[in-house]
């Protein structure tokens, strides 16, 4: 056993000492893998990243444990067909849907509802376009976490009496109000003015939906300006996360039951679950990386290539060197796995400086963006391991090469 450590050991230090012999040509040599390696770990921070982003931006735009229910809803495209069946069988959602839901959903913390519409909005000369105003119930800001920069939210005794009050958007805000505190102040509303009560804390855009030019008010209020016969969404929020599928088949049963499905009846409303959206980013960004880490790997094998002709160009520097210890008695395995241990040592220095390279771009681009690269162990072991591979592999024919040297010819090439 100590004769195969000191073996190992004496390879390993040898093998160091020819690459940092040659520090500017291993450098060279190492170009390829050092790209490769980064490239591999980069590719997997950036989809780790883009999936905590999305995930984060989907938390901020419909909030945890989070459930909704709508005349039509889909998780996927829905076919002509499908969204034809659903507008002749699917019932518009009223008040009277969340209150029974608010009374026979027991596993719901928290059920609300609202309903908006695209409007543009005009105060002081100035016009807002591409506005969304939204009717909603007081507990939408705990059902979609929402947060509240200034002021406060609509209260429950607001919805009830029908208020005139309102939150605006971050933009709203900027556009109306740029230099004041708008609370207490009035802003019109479908010409109506009305009283603002709070200000939702910026969020940015959202897979298109400028959430920021949005403006709440009271449920009821809407309904004064747009009617009582609207279709609404109705909200839910389960207690606990690991819970939510399990609220939104309690929900479901309870609508089921209310309008008065039986058996195999299909359901005559959608329900969308936000874990599921979850999941499906989950899928979309797995995809992203079967097709992109494997095109990375590439440059890994091109570093292989170039590592395999340097260790051929080493083999032919040191043939008087292998011709010697042959001589001494080295035996053909002898020289094989030390120019094998060489490339190996060769191309687990370049993963090393990979990963730093990695580490270095990660985090330049977690301070430069609002994605925060994360370097994932998963990706590091697959660079460090393939780039092993790689030099193992690229080792083999040079290696080879040196252990069928004969010692006679070989001291006689100095």
């Amino acid at each position: 056993m100590r004769t195969i450590y000191t073996f190992y050991a004496d390879a390993a230090r040898i093998a160091l000492q020819s690459i940092f012999a040659h520090k500017l040509r291993a450098f060279l040599t190492l170009i390829g893998i050092i790209i490769g390696v980064a490239s591999v770990v980069v590719v997997g921070a950036a989809i780790s990243g883009l999936n905590t982003y999305v995930v984060d931006k989907m938390s901020k735009m419909l909030g945890t444990n989070h459930f909704m229910i709508a005349r039509i809803a889909s998780h996927g495209e829905l076919s002509e067909e499908e969204l034809e069946k659903m507008n002749r069988r699917n019932k518009r959602l009223r008040w009277a849907d969340m209150e029974w839901l608010q009374q026979y959903c027991e596993s719901c913390s928290a059920v609300g509802a609202e309903a908006g519409r695209g409007t543009k909005f005009e105060q002081d000369g100035e016009t807002f376009y591409g506005g969304i105003i939204f009717g909603v119930t007081a507990n939408m800001v705990e059902i979609e976490d929402k947060t509240i920069a200034e002021g406060r939210f609509i209260q429950p005794e607001e919805v009830s009496n029908s208020k005139l009050v309102v939150v605006l958007g971050a933009d709203i805000k900027d556009k109306f109000f740029p230099d004041r505190d708008p609370v207490g102040e009035e802003f019109k509303v479908e010409g109506l003015p009305m009283r603002v009560i709070g200000v939702e804390e910026r969020r940015g855009p959202i897979f298109g939906d400028l959430i920021d030019k949005h403006v709440y008010i009271p449920l009821t209020t809407y309904q004064r300006f747009f009617g009582r016969n609207l279709d609404l969404q109705i909200h839910g929020k389960s207690r606990e996360k690991g819970a939510l599928q399990y609220t939104i088949e309690d929900a479901r049963k309870a609508l089921r039951d209310y309008h008065k499905l039986i058996g195999s009846e299909e359901d005559d409303f959608g329900v969308v679950n936000t874990e599921t959206l979850g999941s499906q980013i989950d899928q979309f960004t797995g995809a992203i990386a079967m097709v992109v880490t494997p095109i990375t790997l590439i440059a890994l094998v091109v570093g292989g290539i170039v590592v395999m002709n340097i260790m051929l160009v080493s083999v032919t520097e040191r043939t008087f060197e292998i011709g010697l210890r042959k001589a001494l008695g080295a035996r053909r395995k002898q020289v094989l796995l030390q120019f094998l241990i060489e490339s190996s040592l060769l191309c687990a220095l370049g993963g090393l400086l990979g990963l730093f390279a990695a580490a270095g771009i990660s985090w330049g681009v977690t301070v430069l963006t609002p994605i925060t690269m994360t370097i994932t162990i998963g990706y590091i072991i697959l660079a460090l391991g393939v780039s092993t591979v790689v030099g193992m592999v690229a080792g083999i024919y040079p290696a080879f090469k040196a252990s069928r040297l004969d010692p006679i010819i070989a001291l006689t090439r100095n």
